[in-house]
């Protein structure tokens, strides 16, 4: 599959895109040229300089350095979601499509009403019960978008059971647990790796608009989609203070796109066969 990853241009872009980001965000400390936090009204709205290769924001604050750690707060954020995400989708879709029943249908039944509504809504409205604060952000992603997750497994769980080697299995006596670990799982895992890329961008995006729309993290933190909220106060005479932090942004979901994207279509064949 490697060797298949790196034949393919798309999967190479998006691999590189993300080693790029992560790169960035675990580097951002030595790379940054200020602190992100780093106030001088004296300073606002400079041009790019040796000192500032980007320029000042409103407040005087270097905007690469807060771009910089703008990369911590995006991936800080997206990566926790997507590993709640990622278990309890594979728990849940994995435990309706074996056990069944009245289990199935009532957890599916409760999907479906919160796969009726858009996820940036439902996010919305919990952090505007919860608040803001990280956990409280966290969580009201994880809880506006498990139902994807768990019916995606689902999905692919329901197809699996119904080929000949998890018969074979079950005649030899396999128990559920030993099934899902042993069978399950490992058959599943390519494509839930595709889901997990393509959610890692959903996320980024999803965190970008809470910040932008004011529900995001604390006021003044570097975040990529709160330097766009800060930004729009200054979109005619300064309007690079809104570009920089939206091409981030791209850069972050296209990365994870693409190479979710390619991983489908590497995938794809083999699927076919099966």
């Amino acid at each position: 599959m490697l060797r298949k990853i790196w034949r393919n241009p798309q999967a190479v872009i998006g691999l590189g895109l993300i080693v790029l980001i992560c790169a960035v965000a675990i580097l951002a400390p030595l790379l940054a040229p200020h602190a992100p936090d780093e106030v001088n009204p004296l300073m606002k709205y400079q041009a790019p300089s040796a000192d500032y290769p980007l320029g000042t924001d409103q407040l005087g604050r270097c905007e690469l350095s807060r771009l910089l750690y703008g990369a911590r707060a995006s991936l800080g954020l997206a990566l926790p979601i997507l590993i709640l995400l990622g278990g309890i989708g594979l728990i849940l879709g994995m435990m309706t499509a074996c056990i069944g029943g009245w289990f199935d249908r009532v957890v599916t039944g409760i999907s479906q009403v919160f796969i009726a509504f858009p996820t940036l809504i439902i996010a919305v409205a919990i952090i505007g019960v919860l608040g803001n604060g990280l956990q409280n952000i966290i969580w009201a992603v994880v809880i506006s978008m498990w139902a994807r997750f768990m019916q995606l497994i689902r999905t692919y769980a329901k197809t699996e059971l119904g080929r000949d080697y998890i018969v074979a299995a079950r005649v030899s006596g396999c128990g559920m647990w030993q099934l899902i670990v042993h069978h399950l799982i490992p058959n599943i895992l390519p494509q839930f790796l595709v889901y997990f890329s393509t959610g890692v961008a959903s996320a980024i995006l999803t965190v970008s608009s809470f910040s932008f729309l004011g529900l995001g993290l604390p006021s003044g933190t570097a975040e990529w989609g709160a330097m766009l909220e800060e930004a729009q106060m200054a979109l005619y005479s300064h309007p690079e203070l809104l570009i920089y932090p939206g091409i981030c942004i791209f850069i972050a979901a296209a990365g994870f796109n693409l190479f979710g994207e390619a991983l489908r279509d590497i995938l794809q064949p083999q699927e076919d066969v099966l």
